[in-house]
């Protein structure tokens, strides 16, 4: 599922008309009708609904829209809330054929007459503004706005929320706060923005003919369970332990031992073929309690703390991870340049790992190998020096220019993850729920991805699986067995089992 910005969208558009012969009449016509089915299925036939219509595609949409309900027995009242001379192009057109069908259409110069339509109201279409909107809104769409947010009726927008941008990085704008948006084609960037996202409510995608093989994709797209199923390296008959991978994990103090012990628990659970964890001696035992099947290595502690270098020869391990428990004393940065040095495989650096990582950026940069950091909004902005708002209005751009820059592979964690390779590739996981608002679920997720790494392939399919395998195992609990509420990252780590048996 691609993510386009509006110029990419734009784009799109012209492709189908311009290379494939598709008019653009006809294509809101296939947009107008799929969204016109979406509402269909989601309403009542005896619901009252008013269809809000402006200028441009968006506006054009709208009368398809009204149109078909209209024809299909539903009781509609289409307001026209742009002005006469604005409806031009393809919309005109669409707005003739409703005429000629004989149906009446509202025109805005009687606010009392608009407002109490609004009131009687069960469902209220927004297709007023498309994907041209940035910041604040003028009149009357800015009062019009306000209006339909105090309704009581349930809202549905047409491909995005009137006033919502459909690109990041705008902070001041008005929107319809929609509880459904009906997508044509591709999710807008601002579907899966943080300060964004919430205007568009549930969303449901509509296909309207593009000519697929034309387009030119962006490399930025939600992965998806298919994409899981298709990437996920299956168990051969004749594998054995070594096939699955040989990980290290480097952590834990005596005030978190549960960080490494969740962490280690989830990478076996994952389908790691083998795991070591160094860390701190006096933390062995506890660890070892819950996490039977790893072997240890004794790293030299002052006060519970990993203080001292790793001995053992780090050659022959398939992938590492480092910092979940690790702490954020002075000698945690002098083991982490050494595994930056010394791991010749993937290393994941996660929790206190990052907190040290700005110092060493030169050295993440110059290895030969895959480096993978998964911050959340927090820990992502003290890397880079800026406010977590201002990063979060803009989380593809800085996520890229990040990755890139330092050669990592980025994952941004949040309710809508964000995954980017060195390349500038980009990913959403948009699994998951609010029971991962939990302290350890990110060291569970370490662990998935330590898994995930150690099964071979590539770095960014395995990482963009087992961040959808971690939000997938939340909601699967929280659907069967557990409340948002009661969610502990401990039984993510058990529920494993049950979503991978669903990948089978």
């Amino acid at each position: 599922m691609d993510i386009v910005t509006a110029q990419e969208m734009y784009e799109w558009d012209q492709v189908a008309i311009k290379s494939a012969g598709i008019e653009g009449k006809i294509l809101m016509e296939s947009a107008g009708r799929a969204a016109a089915d979406v509402i269909e299925r989601r309403i009542p036939e005896h619901h009252k609904v008013v269809v809000l219509i402006g200028a441009g595609n968006n506006g054009g949409d709208g009368f398809v829209i009204a149109r078909t309900l209209l024809n299909r027995g539903y009781e509609v009242e289409a307001w026209q809330v742009a002005a006469d001379e604005k409806i031009s192009g393809d919309a005109i057109v669409h707005k003739e054929i409703f005429l000629a069908s004989g149906y009446s259409l509202f025109q805005l110069n009687d606010w009392d007459a608009l407002t109490q339509s609004l009131e009687k109201a069960d469902v209220i279409v927004d297709a007023m503004l498309g994907i041209g909107a940035k910041g604040p809104l003028r009149s009357p769409f800015n009062e019009i706005v306000e209006l339909v947010n105090k309704q009581n009726s349930c809202r549905i927008a047409v491909d995005l929320p009137t006033g919502v941008p459909a690109d990041e990085g705008i902070e001041e704008f008005d929107g319809v706060r929609a509880d459904l948006t009906v997508v044509i084609a591709a999710l807008k960037m601002s579907a899966v923005v943080q300060h964004t996202r919430p205007f568009y409510g549930e969303i449901e995608m509509v296909e309207i003919g593009l000519p697929v093989r034309k387009l030119r994709h962006p490399e930025r797209l939600v992965w998806q369970r298919h994409d899981v199923k298709r990437s996920l390296p299956e168990r051969m008959t004749n594998s054995h332990k070594g096939s699955h991978g040989k990980g290290l994990m480097v952590g834990g103090s005596d005030l978190m031992p549960g960080s490494i012990a969740m962490s280690a628990k989830a990478a076996l659970r994952s389908g790691a073929g083998l795991l070591t964890v160094a860390t701190a001696k006096e933390v062995i035992p506890s660890v070892s309690s819950y996490v039977q099947e790893a072997t240890f290595l004794a790293m030299s502690e002052t006060a519970g703390k990993i203080t001292g270098h790793i001995k053992d020869d780090l050659q022959g391990f398939d992938a590492a991870a480092v910092g979940m428990g690790l702490g954020r004393h002075p000698e945690a940065q002098e083991l982490i340049e050494e595994l930056l040095e010394q791991i010749e495989a993937p290393l994941l650096i996660d929790a206190d790992g990052l907190f040290h990582l700005k110092e060493l950026f030169d050295k993440v940069a110059q290895r030969p190998y895959p480096t993978i950091l998964t911050p959340h909004p927090g820990e992502f902005a003290r890397l880079l020096g800026k406010p977590i708002k201002t990063i979060m209005q803009s989380p593809f751009a800085y996520c890229r220019s990040f990755a890139c820059k330092h050669r990592v592979y980025l994952v941004l964690k949040g309710p809508a993850t964000i995954i980017t390779s060195p390349e500038g590739k980009q990913r959403v996981d948009l699994t998951g729920n609010a029971g991962l608002a939990k302290g350890g679920t990110g060291d569970v997720l370490s662990g998935i991805l330590l898994a995930m790494v150690l099964q071979g392939g590539s770095i960014l399919d395995g990482i963009s699986n087992g961040c959808f395998i971690h939000g997938t195992t939340a909601e699967l609990l929280t659907d069967e067995q557990h409340a948002m509420r009661d969610l502990l990252a401990t039984d993510v780590v058990e529920g494993l089992s049950q979503t991978f048996r669903t990948f089978s």
